[in-house]
């Protein structure tokens, strides 16, 4: 039985920059891309961050160091009707809607609208009281491991199976929260470790290097889940856009990934079907080096291992071969028969 296909989460986040249009612009891409989902953010601002609050260095850099991190949320934030028209949209496009709630009112306005799973970003994995109030809803869940130690995503899964959701509807994401992530930082091999460390949960990756490569070695490695950020246009303002894929990139991100699943095959070491044909062509058999009289014993001299272009007896069975009388006239070059 084959397994389910790479669920890839194409990740427009904040990068809507609050204008409804450009959202629907960007869920169009993720469908023209190929993407599963597409996944954007639900806060309320001043549940998030306190005034006192300063954005991160790669936030100042994209999108000015003047404001407050309250300040840039705010003008981020999706509404009701916002929701509504963005599932909608999505429904047209044939691409599941997703959002990653950053507390309990987000949360419990997505369920109502019946979008799951529930994405939990990395900054809400040492969140214990949200973590008991998601456990609780007892849906499947994506958690984001940014930032933390084994130890952290160990506890923050007891948290959420205590709360009621089982390990089995828990998707963990190996994830560096670095935008953009420096490729030596990536530390793919993370994902091996919560695979062993955690063999009830599903392992995935969220993406934040530089390219697609990561995301497509991923597929390599077993990745479940795929995350990535992409914006329309990477020079517009934003804390996000800079660290996203453009459109053409998703889409290459997307055919990678795909490319990688046709090729990992199912591990059974066998010919090919594609190959089956160059058996016969490839491979040496047994032929006469001399003409074999009836009768004759086949041997060292009279028979040659080479390439006929139709098949004939292996020369792994030469010892069986040799010594045997032949059963008729071979002509030099003939295929050996028994």
């Amino acid at each position: 039985m084959s397994e389910a296909p790479i669920f890839i989460i194409a990740e427009a986040g904040v990068n809507h920059n609050g204008d409804m249009n450009l959202a629907l612009k960007l869920i169009d891409a993720a469908a023209d891309a190929g993407a599963n989902a597409v996944k954007f953010q639900s806060f309320k601002a001043s549940e998030l961050t306190t005034v006192h609050a300063q954005k991160a260095s790669y936030q100042k850099e994209t999108s000015g160091a003047g404001e407050s991190q309250l300040a840039m949320l705010q003008k981020l934030e999706l509404n009701d009707g916002d929701h509504t028209l963005l599932i909608g949209h999505c429904k047209k496009k044939n691409i599941q809607f997703l959002s990653t709630p950053f507390d309990k009112s987000s949360l419990d306005m997505l369920l109502d609208l019946d979008v799951t799973p529930i994405k939990l970003p990395s900054g809400e994995i040492t969140n214990k009281p949200y973590l008991r109030y998601v456990g609780a809803k007892k849906k499947p869940i994506i958690l984001s491991t940014g930032m933390t130690t084994l130890s952290e995503v160990g506890n923050a899964i007891q948290v959420l199976v205590d709360a009621g959701t089982p390990r089995s509807l828990i998707t963990l994401l190996h994830c560096n929260t670095q935008y953009p992530t420096p490729l030596e930082d990536a530390n793919l091999r993370a994902m091996d470790t919560l695979a062993r460390s955690f063999p009830a949960c599903q392992v995935g990756y969220s993406d934040h290097t530089p390219g697609i490569s990561c995301a497509v070695a991923a597929a390599t490695m077993g990745a479940k889940v795929i995350e990535k950020h992409f914006t329309l246009d990477k020079t517009m303002e934003g804390p996000d856009h800079a660290a996203s894929l453009d459109p053409t990139e998703l889409t290459a991100m997307v055919a990678g990934v795909r490319d990688i699943e046709k090729a990992m095959g199912d591990g059974t070491k066998q010919p090919s079907p594609s190959e089956m044909e160059n058996i016969n062509v490839a491979r040496r058999f047994l032929v006469a080096a001399s003409t074999i009289a009836k009768g004759e014993p086949f041997s060292e001299d009279n028979v040659a291992a080479k390439r006929t272009g139709q098949g004939g007896i292996s020369p792994m069975m030469w010892d069986a071969v040799i010594g045997t009388p032949a059963e008729r006239d071979f002509q030099i070059g003939e295929i050996i028969e028994l």
